[in-house]
């Protein structure tokens, strides 16, 4: 049987997408799976946390008005052949990151045309319209665009927002004692949420061999 590759393109800014990740590639390579891991270096670094509330408010405008963010090139990847494409990050201002959007505007119709592209997507909400944003995107490439895997950060609001920005600024209160804390325990993604990804990444292995079948 032969090997199945797959690609994970991802960007993350607080590294949220990327514990994830690493948790979907243990579950593919459980099964006998090639992963292909890339992750995206804006040209510019991006400090995080924000040294400021003004830089935080800054970054989330241009974000809402879809302002791309420079990458180093990742010219290697284009004229390979993958199985499946994986396209991970966070949701910036109902959007995909500014740095996946330089990566699909370079690179998206060479590298995505007739190939079956999985959206993954870490958010504290309002993902959807990322998704579909990011759908059409990949169809007027020609992909293939599958459903997307969603996980949004475990706390429940309004603390989720509220720990959100002050993780954002570096502002989260450390002591797991204060009265803050007690009610928003952590920033992101659950424990719960990481064994997920583990059996996600084993369930896409085996939609994969299924496929080839």
């Amino acid at each position: 049987m032969n090997t199945k590759r797959v690609l994970i393109v991802y960007y993350s800014f607080s590294g949220q997408t990327q514990l994830l990740i690493q948790k979907l590639v243990n579950g593919l390579e459980k099964e006998g799976v090639e992963v292909v891991l890339e992750r995206l270096e804006p040209v510019v670094h991006i400090t995080f946390p924000f040294l400021t509330w003004k830089k935080m408010a800054d970054v989330m405008i241009s974000s809402f008005f879809r302002r791309h963010v420079q990458i180093f090139p990742v010219d290697h990847l284009v004229d390979r052949k993958w199985d499946s494409v994986i396209l991970a990050g966070p949701t910036w201002s109902y959007n995909p990151s500014g740095p996946m959007l330089d990566f699909l505007d370079r690179y998206g119709r060479k590298l995505l045309a007739d190939t079956t592209v999985i959206p993954f997507i870490s958010c504290r909400s309002y993902w959807r319209v990322h998704y579909w944003g990011l759908k059409a995107i990949l169809k007027n490439f020609g992909a293939r665009v599958k459903s997307p895997i969603v996980y949004l950060h475990s706390s429940s609001e309004p603390w989720r927002t509220i720990g959100l920005f002050l993780q954002l600024v570096g502002r989260l209160p450390r002591l797991e004692s204060s009265w803050f804390r007690k009610r928003y325990p952590r920033y992101g993604h659950s424990k719960e949420q990481y064994e997920d990804a583990i059996e996600r990444g084993r369930e896409l292995a085996i939609e994969l061999a299924e496929r080839s079948e």
